[in-house]
């Protein structure tokens, strides 16, 4: 069993931060901590992703939507659909859950993104 905490786990930096505290090859969980304004960048992995919101407030992409949340929303993106997360309402701090992992090469359009400063690279 893995066990942590937000606490043990909360790092911010330049760019969002993503501390996996596990990682099998069919699921993947992250503890993201993100500044004012920081992002994970619009990518569309062959993954499904559900994301927690525990503190502060964002934008989630979906598709073509975006949906602003708030401490204890859940918002789930299925595989192959465009998403993206954005800190809008002070630090967001969100657990994103993802089955099965995205590969290195589905994480190219987030590397693009973040080297631009751009939330939807496309």
């Amino acid at each position: 069993m893995v066990a942590t905490s937000l606490d043990a786990e909360r790092s911010y930096g330049d760019q969002f931060t993503a501390r996996t505290v596990h990682e099998t090859k069919r699921q993947k969980v992250v503890c993201g901590y993100f500044e004012p304004g920081q992002f994970i960048p619009v990518h569309a992995p062959d993954s499904d992703v559900a994301i927690t919101v525990l503190e502060g407030g964002g934008v989630v992409r979906d598709g073509d939507r975006e949906h602003e949340v708030e401490p204890g929303d859940v918002v789930a993106v299925p595989a192959g659909e465009n998403r993206g997360v954005r800190a809008t309402g002070g630090r967001l701090e969100a657990t994103l859950v993802t089955a099965p992992p995205p590969t290195d090469a589905e994480h190219e359009p987030v590397r693009r993104g973040l080297r631009r400063g751009e939330f939807d690279p496309e």
